[in-house]
């Protein structure tokens, strides 16, 4: 299973949808196409990659970049005439761990404190029956030495999981998710605040503003304190690097 991909500064962003990407990924995790690192990527992941060129230069090496933002793939799809959809790091969460369930996928959950991953695996057992966690891991909050990732890897590898779902934060999810493959061939996807939403320990945005690509302005008003930073300044960031993206497609054309 393959899909298309639209470029955007150097960065290959997948052309799919919320469907497609859930059969990619459980495709992949059981072994039908090689391990991968399935990054979703938005406003914030961009404007944070256009001021460090490590993160940049990862964004732009082996690994599928899915467009979760909306103003993201709103104006990939406008530029490139192309489909482009919105796939949202917790739909594609729980359309995964729904219908992994018929295909017997082994999930793994790799992030957040102990007390955030038990309630996780609590509500993934009460909302979706049959679906196989491998196992969860709340990492210490600091750089990990080469024995203790020695020792995660193991775990990992030992629990049959099929796929890690990393929810470590950006861009460190990113880095992770790609070692993992590295080290133990196993697919991976960095899901930012999926846990947290799927959990309940973090309300989830309305549906019309979900439509109308206002999440970001509802997810604010949760936490204004620790937020405000990223979206005012990554938002502006992001629309510069939008305009120019607009400006260097139509000159192609």
């Amino acid at each position: 299973m393959s899909h298309a991909t639209v470029d955007f500064h150097g960065v290959d962003v997948a052309a799919t949808n919320p469907h497609a990407a859930a059969d990619e990924l459980i495709s992949r995790a059981l072994g039908a196409t090689p391990p991968a690192a399935y990054r979703l990527v938005n406003s914030y992941t961009f404007a944070l990659a256009s001021r460090d060129a490590s993160y940049m230069q990862l964004l732009r090496g082996p690994g599928i970049n899915l467009p979760d933002g909306g103003p993201l793939s709103s104006v990939l799809q406008r530029t490139h005439e192309t489909e482009c959809r919105q796939v949202r790091g917790p739909g594609l969460f729980e359309d995964c761990l729904d219908r992994g369930r018929d295909y017997g996928v082994r999930h793994f959950f790799l992030g957040g404190s102990q007390a955030a991953l038990d309630q996780l695996v609590a509500e993934v057992e009460r909302r979706f029956p049959g679906c196989q966690i491998a196992g969860s891991w709340s990492p210490p909050f600091r750089a990990l030495s080469s024995a203790e990732l020695e020792w995660q890897d193991m775990m990992i590898a030992e629990s049959g999981a099929h796929v890690v779902w990393v929810g470590l934060g950006t861009p460190k999810q990113d880095v992770e998710a790609l070692r993992i493959v590295n080290s133990i061939g196993v697919t991976t996807a960095a899901v930012g605040a999926a846990f947290d939403f799927t959990a309940g320990t973090k309300a989830v945005a309305p549906k019309w503003m979900q439509r109308t690509h206002l999440e970001w302005l509802f997810r604010l008003s949760m936490e204004p304190r620790r937020l405000w930073k990223r979206y005012l300044f990554g938002n502006a960031r992001f629309l510069s690097l939008a305009y120019q993206h607009s400006r260097r497609t139509k000159t192609a054309a």
